[in-house]
């Protein structure tokens, strides 16, 4: 949950990571009048492109945010808008049918 807690830019460079996962809390305020969260989230996925990391949007609840997180290149998106959460067989059975990948 990048962005939020105890994240920080020095564990980017100190722990095996391999994906950056950004905090909700950013995502499901892109939308409002308030454009500092989506500049937040695209600096995000630049930064994180830049360190070669896969990134990940949660909290994605809507279309709009969904298509705006595309633009910003974001790599992988979770939330309602795609699906509810799912016991494992159940995600395979339905990743097995879904457009979404």
């Amino acid at each position: 949950d990048f962005g939020t807690g105890y994240s920080s830019l020095a564990y980017l460079q100190k722990l095996p990571v391999d994906s950056l996962k950004i905090d909700q809390s950013f995502v499901t305020r892109m939308l409002s009048d308030d454009d500092d969260s989506a500049k937040i989230v695209r600096s995000i996925v630049e930064l994180a492109h830049n360190l070669d990391l896969e990134v990940v949007a949660e909290g994605v609840e809507n279309q709009e945010t969904l298509t705006r997180l595309g633009n910003f290149g974001c790599d992988i998106a979770q939330g309602f808008s795609i699906s509810q959460p799912l016991p494992g067989d159940s995600f395979r059975a339905w990743e097995a049918l879904s457009t979404w990948h």
